[in-house]
């Protein structure tokens, strides 16, 4: 659709027709006409508005306001829920964008028509608001550019976006509010979720991008840890990075969450174990659950800090990787997962695992179920997960690893086996 324009004769052109007819215009005189023409449109989108709070949205005079209702639409239909399980936390919404529950909260057709209307109005005083003063020169513009933080930036920095893990909310009205559909897909995330609340009270929803499962598994550990793990606690940790990649030159294609200059691969990695034992240390010794939360609340909100403690964790999954490989080169026994883990096309031998798998978490894929028992592996820790989708069968409720039962446990909630959140506050027996 071309954009469009008035002309003073009051029928409509087109832009390329307007532009025209100003060639022969001194650059005063196009200005002057430009001021005129921002005024007209002013008037005609306040009848506009008028119009559409007594009628149905069926113009929208505005081709910016055209394309952001194109590319902020609502959310998706909540009949199923599938893609509204966790997108406030992995894509921060647009001023422009229409919230999906004030769309589906409007019960009677007047109220939706004043529900657009009001949306329109915001959108086009918006609009109009940003436009540039046509009298100010090129670098002022610029400056004042300069001092504008973009809406969803603001939201990033101060709201729960920024959260690695996000605030508490009751198990079951999140359940109410995200899976309100009566589709098939719904009703067994209902019954998933409602066996889910007859131990936990509460749900907290973790960041959904490709560190998610190491989000959620790392969160619990040091939220619920009451001593430092014995494997931490080796003082010879933190020299394998050296040792591993003197043995093996492929670790020095290790691929870290930023790019930092100026340091080999082995030093990085022992910074980054140095930080994860120096962080679960201090959660250890407090005193009170409260205390650890709020300590570790603090960790989750600092992405830098953060994202190398994952860069340890997935150092020690490659480390236990070897020495699962290497053990099974030797006749030892080793669990199962492990023959899957080198079982694929794609990860053979720990190089091979960690170029092509290790490596992306975080970056373009997240963990398989096979490295979430090597995961546990790893941390020595026992991850309880409820895959809601498998509510009613053998498998809704699955340990990584299933032959540990000495190790502490962790508890996760996953719908898909992709994004995963945690429960917690454990509680007396409720319903949906």
């Amino acid at each position: 659709m071309e954009p469009l324009t008035k002309r003073t004769s009051g029928d409509w052109s087109s832009a390329v027709d307007e532009e025209r007819d100003m060639g022969g215009l001194c650059e005063h005189s196009k200005k002057s006409k430009l001021l005129n023409d921002h005024q007209d449109r002013f008037s005609e989108n306040q009848v506009l508005i008028a119009h559409a709070k007594s009628t149905s949205l069926d113009l929208i005079p505005s081709v910016k306001l055209q394309n952001d209702l194109i590319q902020h639409p609502c959310k998706a239909d909540d009949s199923t829920g599938a893609n509204a399980v966790d997108n406030d936390m992995k894509y921060p919404s647009s001023d422009a964008q229409i919230d999906a529950e004030d769309c589906t909260g409007t019960e009677t057709k007047n109220g939706k028509e004043q529900l657009v209307a009001s949306q329109l109005e915001k959108q086009i005083t918006s609009s109009l608001d940003n436009e540039e003063d046509l009298y100010r020169d090129e670098e002022e513009i610029e400056k004042d550019k300069s001092k504008i933080v973009p809406a969803a930036t603001e939201r990033i920095v101060a709201g729960d976006h920024k959260l690695g893990v996000g605030p508490e909310m009751d198990i079951v009205e999140y359940c109410k509010k995200e899976w309100r559909g009566k589709t098939t897909v719904a009703q067994i995330m209902k019954k998933g979720y409602e066996q889910v609340s007859h131990s936990f009270g509460s749900i907290r929803r973790v960041r959904g991008d490709n560190y998610c499962a190491l989000r959620a598994t790392l969160f619990q550990a040091l939220s619920q840890t009451a001593k430092l793990p014995e494997w931490l606690d080796d003082s010879e940790l933190n020299q394998l990075p050296k040792r591993l990649a003197t043995k093996h030159e492929w670790i020095k294609l290790w691929r870290f969450w930023n790019v930092h200059g100026g340091k080999d691969v082995e030093v990085r990695l022992k910074e980054y174990i140095d930080l994860l034992k120096e962080k679960w240390a201090a959660l250890s010794r407090m005193k009170t659950p409260e205390e650890r939360q709020a300590a570790c609340d603090e960790i989750f909100t600092n992405e830098e800090v953060e994202y190398c403690l994952y860069e340890g964790v997935k150092f020690v999954m490659l480390k236990t990787a070897i020495d699962l490989y290497n053990a099974n080169n030797e006749g030892m026994e080793v669990p199962v997962f492990s023959w899957l883990l080198f079982a694929r096309n794609t990860s053979s031998n720990p190089c091979e695992f960690m170029k092509n798998h290790l490596n992306q978490v975080g970056h373009s894929g997240g963990l398989e179920q096979v490295e979430m028992f090597l995961l546990g592996y790893a941390l020595q820790h026992t991850i309880k997960v409820y895959r809601l989708y498998k509510c009613g069968t053998d498998e809704f409720i699955t340990y990584y690893p299933n032959d540990k039962t000495n190790w502490p446990t962790v508890t996760l909630i996953t719908e898909d086996d992709r994004h995963y959140n945690v429960p917690v506050r454990v509680c007396e027996e409720t319903s949906v």
